[in-house]
């Protein structure tokens, strides 16, 4: 006979209700061999199954959520006319259990305008007084709207009730936590119970009920309508003391007396009555509903007497009552249809109401297709469970409210455990693993009874079901079955539903799995289940949980709860601390790799190439259980990387969780929020996430734009030039200023290029260092931007100083150059101001001190860049041209029999002398930055290019500028003509004399007048002459550009001589 139910049982498992129901687009009746009734009415999207099986509402909505489907919600509303067909046909007129919808629309909200009393901070003796006489009470609840001070950090007194034969007999107190919350306590006959409810302390109002009973001596705290602490037991069973007074905003140290602990904030709609409201009727008050019934006090401020510190105030509040009129039920039901409308309903929760499963089409129709085939051909585990079970025949079961109790789950689970263990690898067909995922949904939300002393044989019976329903979960997702999972995930949302199930069976069952040890493991080859509990005191820590040690060399996945989050707990109340922490290792595989996770890049300078995001770790999980209540706290944890490095890509880890109610119709998805990476290694990665839940890695594929050699390689190299680059500005500014470079246009641009492109250079080797601090990364990020743009900028200039030289120019130097201050700083600080202002969130890229490549923010520097390169190539292109047509006149002038058969090498080199030159400081190099992608070669051009920038600049326009060598050679001939004067002559005399060095014989000549009058000729009215000089030359030598205008002999000259016949240097002109 027991092999008969628990056949039955299983089978129905596997064919569940889908056994004969219709296809059809509309309801029919079928009656199974039971004489139970089914109907499913399918549409073109949902369909819709009436079970007319009655069952409370917590067990209709687990039957559903094993279904694969969920409960009929209200605000489904195109499923209305369905359910009105459905309901027609079967002729069901009693009520049915519907859901509250995941997302609920937005409620009908009531302002409620309301007097309230204001305790300022500025006195600490405000208070207020209610005026009622109080009996002996045997139970008490006390509700009150609360505007916390967002600046009062200390205890704070809401309400104190004093007896005269007890001060502290009834009182509500708060203080805020390490994470700005106010967490609320309550004093019962004088004992202090722990602070666990809270709120945020965001300055809104927030409703705080507090109820006590003498019966259990139970009691709950209530905020916002939700219960946030319960508790029995205060070692005092007796009634409050009558004839008491009641404070608002002061603790009384003494009947009516010696105020303490002051409230600052805001305080109204204190109401009090003689019974132990309910949750239902919490809810109804924080909707703003009323109740009358046993109320001892309703808020009225006739009835308060107030310190004249207190003020009165008028407050608006914000009820949010979506349905007041029956805000007093517990669970909504469908109570039937006026004028083809909907008459929504509630009655309490444990009633038996039959109920409405909805689901796709598609996911019916594949359940009741393996249903079908698995009825004409069983498969393997099947036989092998109807052999265990000494049947032959299937048996379609009855419906599941049989499964009720722990005894039958763990029947049914040991069952299938021993079957699964005669199902040869690899032969758990689609069909078995859907009943099998069923199966541990029901088993988690079967009703337990509260935690009562148990017998060992009880304890054992809970452990064996433990350790069943881990083995078969385990058979479930082992990488065996990664075929399967792709054939059901029509029905199965997916393996995080095993997951799920099991986080919620050792939930439900710690209290009974904890009642006799303090640490429990459960092992299988994927799964690993470890319980931790402990009585919290000082110094209480808990060790950290990793999973099996499968190579002695491998670090481990592991997690932990920071010991000062412990503290914490203890500081807060709380008596003792369940750690639930489940690893699960065959995961990874299941997921569909051809479904990409849909995730922003991380890296976001734009150095590779995004390709996607899949899972690459183990996942691990935490549940704290403080007191047997779920407590979100912060995690540490570190996960192996589970995927082999291939050639060409690159992994970067993100820290990641599985959130369920990110997208509930698909069983959730992945998200990041309030996760981060902590440190990075090969093989491993260390995360931090602020709450408790299931975690993994999340690892974000890109191509490989180099080796890691080359990668190496580069930065070193970047790092090489940018340090030689830095030295070569600073001996190059150190020389313009020390050796008397004459003052010029020229001179003063080229020191603010060399100031700008230094501090960007500077900055840039100190980007690494700051990346780990986020606020100077971002000052560094903006700081970069600023002066790299200066640079460019200054670069800008140059060419326009260029073109001026090329070209006559009708404007003042004082003029040029204050308009090349404009555009060299003023431009860049306009830039970089307007950026911040308009996207300072998106401002810098997410793990590197630049902006951020995957916005529009990078534009503010890549698009000032491409227009300066335009210009300044546009400089050079008629810099070159002028250099060519100079060299043709020259060699005309000096052989006009050949000046027609220039040779190419003499062309040549008049085109590339130029550009060579004026490369560094016109920018140009950085074009190769386009080229990068294409290959390493131009990645090594580019870095050597422009991080030896600075040096260029020192070789060019220091070591062989002419000005800068004939300061120098002025400096020596004066300290040769001192030290000459000072050998030759005594010391008496060098007194005496007045006679300045200048009139010795070595003093070198003045040239003005010989230019002057080798030049003047070629000057007329309609021509413009631009003559550059160095007064250190001799007076041969001199560099002349001449633009005629109007003549057959235009000619434009770029010709420079000197008497050994030296050809013409280019950096004369620079």
């Amino acid at each position: 006979m027991a092999g008969i139910l628990v056949t039955a049982l299983m089978l129905f498992l596997i064919k569940k209700v889908c056994e004969g129901e219709p296809t059809v687009g509309g309801p029919d009746r079928v009656v199974d061999q039971h004489g139970t009734n089914k109907l499913v009415y399918i549409t073109s999207q949902w369909a819709l199954q009436l079970v007319n099986d009655s069952l409370p509402f917590s067990r209709a909505n687990s039957f559903c959520r094993s279904q694969f489907a969920s409960l009929l919600t209200l605000n489904e509303s195109e499923n209305h006319e369905d359910l009105l067909e459905l309901l027609r046909q079967t002729g069901t007129r009693s009520s049915v259990w519907v859901g509250q919808s995941s997302k609920p629309a937005a409620p009908s909200k009531q302002y409620l305008q309301i007097s309230a009393l204001s305790f300022p901070k500025e006195s600490h003796e405000g208070f207020a007084r209610v005026n009622i006489s109080f009996p002996a009470l045997s139970a008490i609840s006390m509700c009150v709207r609360v505007q916390w001070d967002r600046d009062w950090n200390d205890v704070s007194t809401i309400f104190s009730y004093a007896a005269p034969v007890f001060t502290n007999e009834f009182q509500l107190r708060g203080q805020l936590d390490v994470q700005g919350r106010v967490l609320l306590a309550l004093i019962i006959h004088g004992k202090h119970l722990p602070y666990k409810a809270s709120f945020p302390n965001d300055g809104a109002w927030h409703h705080i009920c507090v109820t006590w009973r003498r019966s259990g001596n139970h009691w709950a705290i209530y905020v916002d309508g939700e219960s946030k602490d319960t508790g029995s037991g205060t070692d005092t069973n007796r009634d409050i003391h009558g004839d008491g007074i009641l404070i608002l905003g002061q603790d009384q140290d003494s009947f009516g007396g010696n105020f303490t602990e002051p409230f600052f904030g805001n305080i109204t709609d204190l109401n009090v009555w003689t019974m132990g409201l309910e949750s239902r009727h919490i809810r109804a008050l924080n909707s703003c509903s009323t109740l009358s019934q046993d109320m001892l006090f309703k808020w009225s401020l006739d009835r308060i007497s107030s310190h004249p510190a207190v003020k009165e105030v008028q407050t608006s509040l914000v009820c949010p009552a979506a349905y007041p009129q029956v805000e007093l039920q517990d669970c909504r039901t469908l109570q039937g249809w006026t004028n083809q409308l909907p008459a929504w309903g509630q009655t309490e929760c444990s009633n038996l109401l039959p109920f409405v499963c909805r689901s796709t089409k598609e996911r019916y129709l594949k359940m009741k297709q393996m249903s079908e085939s698995q009825s004409v051909r069983p498969s393997a585990f099947m036989n092998h469970l109807m052999m265990l079970s000494n049947r032959t025949q299937p048996i379609l079961a009855q419906l599941p409210t049989d499964l009720n109790n722990l005894a039958q789950a763990s029947v049914l689970l040991n069952i299938s455990a021993q079957a699964l263990e005669h199902t040869p690898q690899g032969e758990l067909q689609p069909a078995d693993m859907v009943s099998l995922i069923q199966l541990l949904s029901l088993t988690a939300d079967i009703p337990i009874q509260p935690p009562t002393p148990l017998e060992n044989s009880s304890q054992d019976g809970v452990l064996e079901l433990s350790q069943h329903f881990v083995s078969v979960a385990d058979s479930i997702i082992c990488d065996e079955n990664r075929l399967k999972w792709q054939a059901i995930k029509e029905v199965v949302n997916g393996p995080m539903d095993v997951v799920k199930s099991i986080d919620r069976m050792v939930t439900h069952l710690s209290p009974h799995l904890m009642s006799q040890t303090d640490q429990l493991t459960i092992t299988s080859p994927n799964i690993k289940l470890e319980l931790q509990q402990q009585k919290l005191q000082e110094g209480s820590k808990v060790s950290s949980f990793c999973g099996p040690d499968t190579e002695s060399h491998a670090h481990l996945d592991c997690i932990s709860v920071p010991p000062q989050k412990i503290q914490d707990l203890h500081s807060n109340g709380f008596y003792k601390i369940t750690l639930v922490n489940t690893w699960y290792g065959s995961l990874r595989p299941l997921f569909n790799p051809e479904e990409n996770i849909t995730m922003v890049p991380t890296v976001t300078d734009g150095s590779q190439r995004y390709l996607g995001t899949f899972l690459g770790s183990s996942v691990v999980s935490t549940t704290v259980l403080g007191d047997d209540q779920p407590v979100s706290m912060a995690v540490n944890f570190q996960l192996q990387h589970r995927v082999e490095n291939s050639l060409g890509t690159v992994y970067d880890p993100v820290c990641a969780f599985w959130d369920f109610d990110l997208s509930p119709e698909t069983g959730g998805w992945w998200n990041t929020k309030g996760c981060k990476v902590v440190s990075r290694h090969y093989g491993h990665t260390v995360c931090y996430c602020n709450h408790t839940t299931n975690f993994a890695l999340l690892l974000q594929v890109y191509e490989a734009q180099r080796s890691p050699e080359n990668e190496k390689a580069l930065q070193v190299l970047t790092f090489i030039g940018c340090g030689v680059s830095m030295c070569g500005l600073l001996f190059t500014f150190i020389l313009f200023i020390a050796v008397g470079v004459p003052k010029s246009d020229r001179t003063t641009v080229h020191k603010n290029l060399i100031v700008a492109l230094g501090v960007a250079e500077l900055l840039l080797m100190c980007s690494d260092w700051a990346s780990d601090n986020r606020a100077a990364c971002f000052l560094v990020t903006a700081l970069l931007h600023l002066f790299f743009m200066a640079s460019f900028s200054w670069m800008l200039v140059e060419g326009l100083l260029l073109w001026s030289k090329v070209v006559a120019v009708n404007i003042s130097e004082d003029r040029r150059m204050k308009l090349y201050y404009i555009i060299g700083w003023g431009v860049p600080v306009l830039i970089v101001g307007l950026t911040l202002a308009v996207s300072v969130d998106k401002y810098k890229a997410e793990d590197h001190c630049w902006l951020n490549v995957q916005t529009d923010t990078i534009w503010a520097f890549v698009g000032p860049v491409v227009f300066v390169l335009a210009v300044n190539a546009v400089v050079l292109c008629r810099v070159v041209m002028v250099t060519v047509s100079s060299a043709h006149r020259r060699a005309k002038m000096l052989s006009p029999s050949s000046a027609s058969k220039m040779q190419t090498f003499d062309l040549t080199w008049a085109v590339t002398r130029p550009v060579l030159i004026l490369l560094p400081v016109l920018g140009l190099t950085w074009l190769c930055g386009v080229l990068v992608h294409l290959s390493v070669v131009m990645a090594y051009v580019f870095i050597a290019l422009n991080s030896f920038q600075g040096l260029y600049i020192f070789l060019v326009y220091a070591v062989y500028n002419s000005e800068v060598r004939n300061a120098i050679k002025r400096i020596k001939e004066k300290r040769k003509a001192l030290s000459f004067t000072n050998c030759s002559q005594p010391t008496s005399f060098l007194h005496s004399q007045r006679v300045p060095v200048s009139s010795w014989s070595r003093s070198p000549p003045t040239p003005s007048s010989p230019e002057t009058s080798e030049t003047s000729g070629a000057n007329s009215s309609t021509s413009m002459s631009l003559v550059i000089k160095n007064e250190s030359f001799r007076k041969e030598s001199f560099v002349s550009f001449s633009m005629k205008q109007a003549s057959e002999n235009q000619v434009v000259q770029l010709t420079g001589f000197k008497p050994s016949g030296t050809k013409f240097s280019w950096f004369d002109i620079i």
